[in-house]
């Protein structure tokens, strides 16, 4: 991977155990960047760069399946379902948009989601495990290190930012109701990206807390312009980093101190020897939800005589079911 940065980078090398004095400062830099940004990227997250390039030569062989046996676990009709596969076509993103009309209307429009996809849950459960051995154990374990890096550092880190116990993000995120999602944006004529007939993704913010995402070399992925509104920039993909970004139910939870951004894939520009196709993508993002079962108000500190509260108490289950149907 190569690029330079165009976000803030936090490094997490002397985070520990959390209770350092370089703990604190690398909780105030994230704070800052979730507050003035909504993502940054992140180093040192005790994630094994060989098993992120394992879990992408994963992905490639499950997306290169045929179609017949992808099928064998296909997701259910319900988004708040994260399991098995989805077609090119079948989730088209929407942005707080959950009127039925106005959603056919988006699944059926100019610019389609041009991409295939594959979730996973905290159970990972798959039909799939006699047509494609070993791939469950390596998912489980991808999806493993994730969960830690997000309960021992990541959490601790904004609480520590935002002059919270360290565990209090913990208590609201002990049921591990987590995405792991494979993409895969096939490759096609660049012409179709030029003219609209296909997309990428279109700009949207994500759903639940946070989310970590995981570039391959291609780029395309855009974040909103915190300083210009409605101008994107290019964010590419940087060597040895994770991408973080907050995402709608921690901002809500937040009373908007802190930054869910949009953001959105584009097809990649013109290469040489190119030969008139865009080049495949692939991407992998690790959803953080907090507990179903929860129900949050406004975070300490995040309101005041001079700040006050936007949002009544929600019960976190239902926020992420309702977001989630609308993009199936």
């Amino acid at each position: 991977m190569a690029g330079t940065p165009s976000l803030p980078t936090i490094d997490f090398a002397e985070f520990g155990d959390g209770r350092s004095t370089e703990a604190r400062v690398i909780g105030q830099k994230l704070f800052a960047a979730c507050r003035d940004v909504g993502f940054a990227y992140l180093t040192n997250t005790s994630i094994p760069q060989d098993q992120i390039d394992g879990m992408f030569d994963w992905s490639a062989k499950l997306f290169a399946l045929p179609m017949e046996i992808k099928m064998k676990a296909p997701h259910p009709p319900e988004g708040w379902k994260h399991r098995g596969y989805s077609g090119i076509g079948r989730e088209q993103v929407s942005q707080l948009v959950f009127d039925p009309d106005e959603l056919k209307a988006i699944r059926t429009g100019k610019f389609p989601d041009f991409k295939e996809s594959f979730d996973l849950g905290n159970d990972q459960a798959s039909t799939q495990q006699n047509d494609f051995p070993h791939f469950r154990a390596y998912t489980v374990n991808f999806y493993n290190a994730c969960r830690e890096f997000q309960m021992s550092k990541l959490l601790p880190a904004l609480a520590i930012g935002m002059d919270l116990p360290n565990d209090f993000f913990h208590r609201h995120h002990e049921n591990n109701e987590n995405q792991l999602r494979l993409l895969h944006y096939p490759e096609a004529p660049t012409s179709v990206f030029e003219s609209g007939e296909k997309g990428r993704i279109g700009a949207h913010t994500d759903f639940g807390t946070a989310t970590l995402l995981f570039q391959d070399d291609c780029g395309g992925l855009e974040v909103e312009s915190p300083s210009k509104p409605g101008e994107f920039m290019s964010v590419p993909p940087v060597s040895g980093t994770v991408l973080v970004n907050i995402g709608d139910f921690l901002m809500r939870w937040s009373n908007d101190t802190l930054k869910s951004t949009l953001h959105r894939v584009r097809a990649p520009p013109k290469r040489v020897n190119d030969s008139g196709m865009t080049m495949e993508r692939f991407s992998i993002p690790y959803f953080m939800g907090a507990d179903a079962e929860k129900t949050i108000e406004c975070l300490p500190g995040c309101f005041g005589p001079d700040k006050p509260k936007k949002y009544e108490p929600i019960n976190a289950g239902q926020y992420l079911d309702m977001r989630l149907n609308a993009t199936y």
